[in-house]
């Protein structure tokens, strides 16, 4: 094989690798949480007996549904949905688990928070609190909350899927050439 040929390979090869290891969610939890944090408490465990978890940290996701100005700080109500492993809310309201309400004792303005934002939080658990969905009693699981990310609308961006994309393309000439290529990268 010509030399050319195996140095344009292994270069392809190992820019490939490189760009594959840059892709990352836009989420940035601090590594002082990351440590808090209990990978294995799940928000099943979490809406079933609240105050058995109380001051333990796991990683929320969902729907804001409402998000109301109180006298200690900022009260989310959020419709807990699964998370892809970018942290990112999965839109599929039937495959939600329940409500929970997220407290910010910093003042929050709630037009932030218009319907159908979505929200990735690390929160700790703190108690269970009554309270009315439409007119039934409902009792909700409430953390506290130690890192917020809103996520952008998708509607505003271009492109809402990411991952890795390639592209395949050729062409050719009346003078006797053709050639071809193969493009890989990272959307975002």
């Amino acid at each position: 094989m010509n030399m050319k040929l195996k140095n344009l390979i292994w270069c392809v090869v190992l820019g490939i690798l490189t760009v594959g290891g840059c892709a990352s969610s836009p989420m940035e939890i601090p590594e002082i949480l990351q440590k808090q944090i209990d990978p294995t408490l799940t928000f099943s465990e979490v809406i079933q007996h609240p105050e058995s978890y109380k001051g333990r940290m796991l990683v929320l996701g969902g729907e804001v549904l409402s998000a109301k100005r109180l006298a200690e700080g900022t009260r989310l109500e959020v419709l807990q949905l699964p998370l892809d492993d970018y942290q990112r809310p999965i839109v599929t309201r039937t495959d939600s688990q329940g409500r929970f309400l997220a407290v910010e004792k910093a003042f929050l303005d709630p037009a932030m928070f218009p319907p159908n934002t979505l929200v990735t939080i690390v929160g700790e658990v703190t108690e269970r609190v009554s309270g009315k969905l439409d007119e039934m009693d409902y009792q909700f699981p409430a953390v506290v909350i130690r890192h917020l990310y809103v996520w952008k609308d998708p509607s505003l961006t271009q492109e809402s899927n990411s991952g890795p994309w390639y592209s395949i393309f050729g062409g050719g000439s009346t003078g006797g050439r053709v050639g071809g290529g193969v493009g890989i990268g990272i959307g975002f």
